[in-house]
């Protein structure tokens, strides 16, 4: 059996990693994993080594280190952290570079891990939503979505996955439930009564590896996964079950949210507000069907807690 290998772009992070797991997992062995990295000496590099993947050392930045990366693979799974530099300009030069290396190399298939270009639905000149940057509405969407020309302008064969607000976000951005002053746990979302497609972290790759198994009948396509569309009520009462007291969920104004200061918090504040403004096609593009086709072992938010949800355990803080 001829084993095709796959390049994980970020096959140390949140999405890469999920998908090294399901290919190292696969009882038929169809893929090989690559893992790409800055830091081969990391720990999360050694424990992918351990696991069976083959490290190679490459940079974003560095188109060269990519197109020596990207020789003799079949797939790359190609994505980019825009929260890492929080510069869209950066992820652009850094998605266009995954561009040309998969074209130069002859990848067979890449995965791009997209999200909606705001401005299509947004212009920069429409006021109900405030411009950053000068240039962008949601920056880290934005970039990514313009970024989606640079793969079909190479002709680069490509799948265009676009992924859901990460239910990790609750335990590692902050989002979680927050005691008020009277005690109470209260979990605070600008998004209205809309509902939030939301996934793990880890079935992104798992979906990932769903697409590359299916093979050339997934180029050309764009596939939006989710493993659940939930209201913030229905988020806040699952959070509740599993925390053991009542949660209270709060929707609070978009510019409440990009007062908060915290580097990014206006980029997110314009993100729940697109989500919220722009729902019905936003949750429409998400289809768990198709997710669950793609991974017969997607969570659910129900299913993610209990699996994860032992970090919310720990008493949150009062509000300041």
């Amino acid at each position: 059996m001829n084993t095709h290998r796959i390049a994980v772009v970020g096959g140390t992070g949140a999405q890469g990693s999920g998908l090294v797991r399901a290919i190292l997992a696969d009882p038929s062995r169809r893929f090989e994993a690559v893992v790409l990295t800055r830091s081969p000496d990391g720990a999360a590099a050694r424990a992918s080594a351990q696991a069976g993947a083959k490290l190679v050392t490459a940079n974003l930045d560095d188109r060269a280190s990519l197109v020596a990366a990207f020789a003799g693979v079949h797939g790359v799974y190609a994505v980019t952290n825009f929260w890492e530099h929080h510069s869209p300009e950066r992820e652009l030069r850094q998605a266009e570079n995954l561009a040309q290396a998969a074209a130069q190399a002859g990848v067979k298939h890449l995965i791009w891990s997209t999200l909606e270009d705001t401005r299509e639905f947004v212009p920069l000149t429409d006021t109900r939503m405030p411009t950053l940057m000068e240039r962008y509405k949601v920056p880290h969407f934005d970039a990514k979505g313009e970024a989606n020309a640079f793969f079909t302008a190479a002709r680069v064969p490509t799948t265009f996955l676009y992924t859901s607000f990460y239910w990790d976000n609750l335990i590692h951005f902050g989002m979680g439930p927050q005691r008020n002053a009277e005690g109470q746990l209260v979990f605070a979302l600008p998004i209205g009564s809309r509902v939030l497609p939301g996934i793990a972290a880890s079935d992104i790759g798992a979906c990932a590896f769903g697409v590359f198994a299916r093979g050339d009948s997934m180029i050309g396509q764009s596939v939006g996964i989710a493993g659940e569309h939930l209201t913030g009520d229905e988020m806040a009462e699952a959070l509740g079950r599993r925390l053991g007291e009542p949660v209270q969920y709060r929707s609070i104004p978009f510019a409440e949210y990009a007062a908060y200061g915290f580097p990014g918090a206006d980029d997110l504040a314009n993100m729940f507000q697109f989500k919220h403004d722009f729902n019905d096609a936003f949750v429409a593009r998400r289809d768990i069907a198709h997710a669950r086709e793609l991974n017969p072992g997607l969570l659910d938010f129900a299913g993610w807690l209990k699996r994860d949800g032992a970090a919310l355990m720990r008493s949150p803080e009062a509000a300041s």
